[in-house]
């Protein structure tokens, strides 16, 4: 296994600062591109590495192509990096692959989108162990970059839930892979293992080959402030010509979605109500868990079928295959079962599994919002989901999830469904399947629960490619 260099790494890359629930991401705009170089030279050693836990705060930064390009980074440079990161989120082509559609368009969207007056250069990531101290933090890196050539676009506060539920009532952050050889993967169950290339750059992916990141010739580098990256095949001996701008950095996706969380919860009740039109509350609970596929606990409808079971909220190895192949206890396109098809996709699990497993991505968001008293009753307030994940190729990850699981009409054989909490409703005929025996149930009108309010893609880097960029 191949030997991290943890001082090299961000921070967030290793861990989600479970120990600092306060958080702040900035959104910065580029003003002048020399003092934007000299700020960022100023602050990387502010930049939280995976090297050791910081108790207090936390500090870690990333650039969209467009933030790049302002620092001053060369055109030939930036073509090498990934596509989708070239293009953006909010290009036609990715809308489509992603269903940003009608009220959920770029064109709609808070920040990011496809209004170039809100897009953004760099997203500055806070955390703090509480809001006296993010809000010193904060105070502390405005005055730095103010004086930097560089303005703040927005600022949004996130957060950790007392219980660690999201807003619509659900345990999260279960499911989580972990990166083979380090201090997590360490303790992690062995399916749940991915190698270190499926979320860093220039490392082993699951392919056996280094995952593909930018580089920089060797003569826009004279100072060597980069490693050395393989050269292209024929041209070995001699001086590297390329350097590795990418070593250790990974690819963030930032997704702002807002939840509709009375909505939700009146469509459960009025899907459920007894013929005699009363509210069943048992009823609307088992339905949000089958739209979600796990109890609020966190307890996977697979292992807890019939009813919530704590001691099981944790629980992550186990599988769809033979325990419910055919989704009486978790529905076959509930949300879990999307996002993580696990062992169903194909009559051999170990391949089904290997196949699943090319897909995963490092979830790091945060909710954001007071949760909503009386969840049943709008109070006019916006909440939901600073939605954050980590991988090495967003195509073959994030978007891959996004389109053929997500937002598929015909996932596992299903028929003009796509996933009843997130996905794309118009895509299919808003309808969630809920398998039994001997009739199974067909929720209709699904509507939107969770809209885009803002997105872009971003290069995490390693410390070493933020020394470069800061060299520009």
């Amino acid at each position: 296994m191949e030997e991290l260099e943890y001082q090299n790494i961000q921070g967030l890359i290793l861990s989600g600062y479970g120990h600092l629930p306060c958080a702040t991401y900035v959104q910065l705009r580029i003003a002048e591109g020399p003092a934007a170089c000299a700020w960022l030279g100023r602050i990387i050693q502010e930049i939280t590495t995976a090297e050791r836990k910081q108790e207090g705060t936390s500090v870690n930064i990333a650039f969209t192509r467009e933030g790049l390009e302002h620092l001053g980074l060369d055109a030939g440079t930036i073509k090498t990096f990934s596509r989708p990161f070239f293009e953006g989120m909010a290009t036609e082509h990715r809308s489509r692959i992603l269903g940003d559609a009608n009220e959920n368009s770029p064109a709609n969207w808070n920040w990011g989108g496809s209004d170039r007056s809100k897009a953004v250069d760099i997203l500055l990531l806070l955390f703090a162990v509480d809001e006296a101290a993010l809000d010193l933090l904060l105070a502390r890196q405005r005055a730095s970059f103010s004086q930097g050539g560089i303005a703040e676009i927005l600022a949004l506060g996130a957060g950790r839930q007392p219980d660690s539920h999201e807003h619509f009532g659900f345990a999260d952050g279960m499911g989580q892979p972990a990166i083979e050889n380090t201090p997590g993967g360490k303790k992690a169950a062995a399916r749940n293992l991915i190698k270190a290339g499926e979320i860093l750059l220039g490392h082993t992916n699951t392919y056996d080959k280094p995952a593909d990141g930018p580089r920089v010739h060797a003569d826009r580098d004279p100072q060597h402030l980069l490693p050395d990256a393989p050269q292209p095949e024929g041209e070995a001996g001699g001086e590297p010509r390329l350097r590795d701008l990418g070593l250790d950095g990974s690819y963030l996706v930032f997704r702002q979605l807002a939840q509709n969380v009375a909505d939700f919860y009146r469509f459960l009740d009025d899907a459920t109500r007894t013929p005699s039109g009363q509210l069943d509350s048992d009823s609307s609970g088992r339905l949000a868990a089958k739209f979600v596929g796990r109890w609020p606990s966190g307890a996977p409808l697979v292992l807890a079928p019939d009813k919530d079971n704590p001691s099981l909220a944790d629980a992550d190895d186990f599988g769809y295959f033979d325990k419910d192949p055919h989704g009486f206890a978790c529905p076959l396109g509930a949300h879990i079962r999307r996002a993580n098809p696990r062992d169903t996709l194909g009559p051999d699990t170990t391949k089904a599994l290997a196949s699943a497993d090319r897909h995963r991505i490092l979830r790091r968001g945060r909710s954001y919002g007071q949760r909503l008293e009386n969840p049943r009753v709008d109070d006019g307030a916006e909440r939901g989901l600073h939605f954050i994940c980590l991988n090495s190729d967003i195509e073959r990850q994030f978007e891959f999830v996004q389109q053929t699981w997500i937002n598929n009409p015909v996932f596992g054989g299903l028929n003009g469904e796509v996933d009843p909490l997130i996905g794309y409703v118009d895509k299919g005929d808003a309808i969630l399947t809920v398998p039994a025996d001997p009739v199974r149930t067909r929720i209709h009108n699904i509507r939107r629960f969770v809209n885009v309010k803002g997105g872009a893609y971003f290069f995490l880097p390693g410390i070493k490619a933020l020394h470069y960029l800061a060299s520009l």
